[in-house]
């Protein structure tokens, strides 16, 4: 089958298409399935561009989709032909995140969806949402997963809350959408004036430039007379996480997801006292966050938002159009 491996230096320029060994037939617990679409996420960057190490030849990409060509002994949650979509964290089923970090994560520790067939235990999938394309199913179990944990499971959100959404990656306008699937307010930030019309034609209530409005933390709190919202999604990290304080309510709840501005740097730890706030950290979800959202999905409707598509042989082209920050939703590759 074709794949797509890392050739060693890391870099885009050493993402080489080649041919590898099929995929075996399925024993028994697994299934073996035709994949047919991934997504670029943050992590898979990483990771091809060496940020994240990892041995030569590793097939990257976390997320994939497409349909079940064969079925081993005792499998009864899915039959040749059903439409699935991989998981994340392949071994975290339901409950609190287990030890061992990404050493089980596929496209990092393990082999990952940029190929054309893997085989694979069961419950490393779940169905698609009713209607959806391969290449919109393959947005939802990092991106929109994440979102998903952020808001409705470690949140709580409710109807009525005020939810803050940092720039236009596939995280934060799922965030976005769940957000208002929930009846929630929602305050977008971006750099691009042109970006910020399209969150509120998708129904953000309120946009702030950070680039015109460096201070966006107390703007924000302005916008909510004073209260503060009741959930940030920080993508940014240290260089953001004392805005999305200032803009954040007594008790209110920042889910820290990215580091798109370092892994390390000072939090003014005063005001994450004065003003009581949860900061909790986030990678991703399990399984059954996964099938929850996969629920919830299929009684809205909600469809994610693709940017452009790119064949797999074009993976590299397809991160680097992810590198220049022109995208708006989900980039995805399509097996």
């Amino acid at each position: 089958m074709k794949a797509i491996q890392i050739h060693h230096p890391a870099g885009l320029d050493n993402l080489k298409l080649g041919d590898v060994p099929d995929a075996a037939a399925p024993g028994p617990g697994e299934i073996k399935v035709r994949l047919r679409a991934s997504s670029l996420n943050f992590h898979d960057y990483a990771v091809v561009t060496g940020m994240i190490p990892s041995p030569e030849f590793r097939i990257p990409m976390s997320d994939g989709a497409g349909e079940v060509v064969a079925v081993g002994a005792g499998v009864t949650e899915f039959q040749v032909g059903d439409a699935v979509v991989t998981t994340f964290f392949p071994e975290w089923l339901n409950g609190r995140p287990p030890e061992g970090g990404f050493t089980r994560v596929p496209g990092d520790g393990i082999d990952g969806y940029a190929c054309e067939y893997v085989t694979a235990a069961a419950t490393s999938f779940t169905p698609q949402p009713r209607g959806y394309s391969h290449a919109e199913a393959a947005t939802l179990t990092c991106a929109g997963l994440t979102a998903w944990r952020a808001l409705a499971v470690e949140g709580g959100m409710k109807a009525g809350d005020t939810v803050l959404v940092q720039g236009t990656g596939g995280v934060s306008i799922f965030a976005l959408q769940f957000a208002k699937m929930a009846g929630a307010t929602v305050i977008a930030t971006s750099s691009s004036d042109e970006k910020l019309e399209r969150l509120k034609a998708m129904g953000a209530d309120h946009v702030i430039n950070y680039k015109t409005t460096p201070a966006w933390g107390p703007k924000a709190l302005e916008l909510t007379r004073g209260q503060g919202v009741d959930h940030v999604v920080e993508v940014g990290g240290p260089g953001t996480l004392d805005q999305s304080m200032m803009a954040s309510r007594m008790g209110g709840h920042v889910s820290l997801i990215g580091v798109l501005t370092g892994v390390q740097g000072p939090v003014t730890t005063a005001l994450l006292m004065n003003r009581q706030i949860k900061v909790k950290g986030i990678v991703v979800g399990n399984r059954e966050h996964q099938l929850d959202m996969i629920a919830a999905i299929n009684a809205t409707g909600m469809k994610p938002v693709l940017d452009q598509h790119f064949p797999l042989a074009e993976l590299g082209a397809a991160f680097r159009h992810q590198e220049s920050g022109r995208h708006f939703g989900k980039i995805v590759v399509d097996i």
